[in-house]
């Protein structure tokens, strides 16, 4: 059976708790409006039918009435005003906790390179994320969330509140009309609940679809040319083609339950109302009760059933955002990776000239993944030395270097500098020493010059230029038709990859910083463009601690000490002929 609220949904709606109170206070006005107009309504319709009472004796009576459903209409917009914007401030929180997660801590969630074993193909253990269904659950079910704070919880309470102000009132003047209406009442909720069943079943398997369809659709994209290739296009537009019918089926199937179910609640709420109708008809007859009395029971319900047919409604209309919930919470309560610092302490400089970074006895596992990625591993980073890690693919270079980075932290063991822990030290003081050369550098969509800026955002123009220089990359830039100003990314100018790698390597240079992590920077290039960067990561690595992830002579050669890893354990250390081989 669903639970009317979600716990965690209604964790984060913490957020928007003055939004949530108003609409609480606002629910009551409501409440207590929805009775007074009643009761005025049928006070001017039982004077003018009993007593032929005038308009104009009537004028404080239609004044009151008047002010009543201005004050009514008044409140219904404040009450939807105030759940809007609360749902603003929880999608916000949300979404930003969600990239938060993906973005800061992203090592488990898509993370940095072959740090997974077993076939992981370069991937990081057992959570990976798609991308595709990532981001249909950060936008379009954030999104969908909106309904669920906006419309179902505001509503919930005017459920809550509304049928008990008039339960009571027309307890007072009608009580066997009162006992009808208190009978049906719980059999409307009880439909509600076993059609909320079937709807939440057929929404969860409708958001899958979807999620599927969007990674998918994202992983053909991505893949169009080497699909096109080998003439694999074709089979993939099936694909879509079959996962896009199995949306529309359960789309249609979703739709239909909630038609369903709108008819049920109409169908209960008109039965209940015809019974309220027939039991005041045969008093009034009978002369149990007054005019007045009946009017103002059977006026009151229709507005005992109206906040219980709305909260159905919502509830459909929410259901795509709870289901994306069910997404996003398994992302936010995943283990995390990354520790937080016990006691943020600003992080010691690894100086070249004489801070160390030390691997003492290291180990790491990816949550609910079976076996270390790293076992054992010890070794020091000398100062000021440049040091090669090879080994296989999936052996756990990369996520040596993502631990030195603290994208992640050990699961067994420490890494120091300078004697103390990185787990103790400030996060962003940390990887403010580090310059990261991965081996597919990203270029965001911007000009070259604010790529080459990431390194440095307050660089201005003549340090842009000086590191693009450093980095054998002017040239290039200025080969490009707006030099600098070159538009890049999706729908833009793009780069081979070794262009790629030049403008990650003046990030670098314009970020100079006294760390260095390279992580296979030349790999998949030809001789030339390999060479070219290697001489520019040597012009790099002077003056700097470096750890260096090398399949390539060039590197390997220049490199003070090399330390093979195999099986997330450090071997002998090879020769350097050996390693360029």
């Amino acid at each position: 059976m669903p639970a009317p609220v979600d716990r965690r949904l209604l964790r984060e709606s913490r957020a928007a708790r003055t939004q949530l109170l108003i609409a609480g206070l606002l629910g009551t006005f409501t409440a207590v409006l929805v009775v007074a107009q009643a009761v005025l309504l049928a006070y001017v319709i039982s004077a003018a039918a009993m007593r032929a009472a005038t308009v104009g004796s009537l004028r404080p009576e239609l004044i009151a009435l008047a002010a009543v459903l201005l004050a009514r209409a008044a409140v219904a917009a404040g009450f939807e005003l105030s759940g809007r914007w609360g749902a603003l401030r929880v999608m916000s929180g949300l979404r930003g906790r969600l990239a938060h997660r993906v973005l800061a801590e992203g090592l488990g969630v898509g993370g940095a390179g072959d740090a997974g074993r077993g076939g992981q193909g370069g991937r990081d253990g057992e959570a990976i994320d798609r991308s595709g269904e990532l981001a249909a659950a950060a936008v379009q079910g954030v999104d969908a969330l909106e309904a669920y704070f906006a419309g179902y919880l505001p509503q919930f309470v005017l459920a809550a509140l509304v049928p008990l102000a008039v339960l009571g009132w027309v307890l007072v003047l009608d009580p066997l009309a009162a006992a009808i209406l208190a009978f049906t009442v719980p059999l409307l909720i009880l439909f509600m609940i076993l059609i909320g069943r079937g709807a939440q079943a057929r929404t969860r398997r409708r958001w899958q679809t979807l999620a599927l369809l969007s990674a998918h659709f994202l992983d053909v994209v991505r893949g169009l040319p080497t699909l096109r290739t080998y003439r694999r296009d074709g089979i993939q537009e099936a694909t879509l083609a079959e996962v896009g019918e199995r949306y529309r089926a359960e789309t249609m199937g979703t739709l239909r339950i909630a038609f369903l179910s709108a008819l049920v609640l109409e169908l209960c709420a008109m039965i209940g109302t015809a019974l309220v109708a027939a039991t005041i008809g045969v008093q009034l007859v009978e002369g149990v009760l007054g005019l007045q009395a009946g009017l103002t029971v059977l006026l009151l319900a229709p507005e005992l059933y109206g906040p219980l047919r709305q909260v159905g409604q919502q509830f459909h209309a929410s259901a795509d955002g709870t289901a994306a919930a069910e997404r996003i919470f398994e992302v936010l309560e995943r283990p995390s990776v990354l520790a937080p610092a016990s006691v943020a302490v600003p992080a010691p400089t690894p100086d070249p000239r004489c801070e160390s970074i030390r691997f003492r006895d290291v180990g790491f596992a990816y949550p609910g993944v079976r076996g270390p990625v790293l076992a054992g591993v010890d070794f020091e980073l000398a100062p000021g030395e440049l040091t090669a890690l090879v080994g296989p693919s999936g052996a756990g270079k990369s996520t040596l270097a993502a631990l030195l980075m603290r994208l992640a932290d050990p699961t067994s063991g420490a890494i120091e500098c300078g004697g103390r822990n990185l787990r103790e030290l400030d996060l962003d003081h940390w990887r403010a020493q580090i310059a990261w050369v991965p081996q597919d550098p990203t270029l965001f969509a911007g000009t070259v010059a604010q790529n080459i800026a990431l390194g440095d955002p307050g660089a201005g123009g003549e340090r842009v230029e000086r590191a693009a220089r450093a980095a054998g990359a002017l040239e290039l830039i200025e080969g490009l038709p707006a030099g600098f100003d070159t538009v890049l990314g999706d729908g833009a100018r793009r780069l081979s990859a070794g262009q790629c790698r030049r403008i990650a390597l003046a990030r670098a240079f314009l970020r100079d910083t006294p760390l260095l992590v390279l992580d296979e920077p030349t790999a998949h290039l030809d001789e030339t463009s390999a060479v070219a960067i290697a001489h520019a990561l040597t012009r790099l690595a002077q003056g700097r601690t470096v750890l260096s992830i090398v399949h390539h002579r060039a590197l390997a050669a220049r490199s003070a000490r090399t330390l093979e890893l195999c099986d997330g354990r450090l071997v002998h250390a090879p020769a350097a002929e050996a390693v360029a081989a």
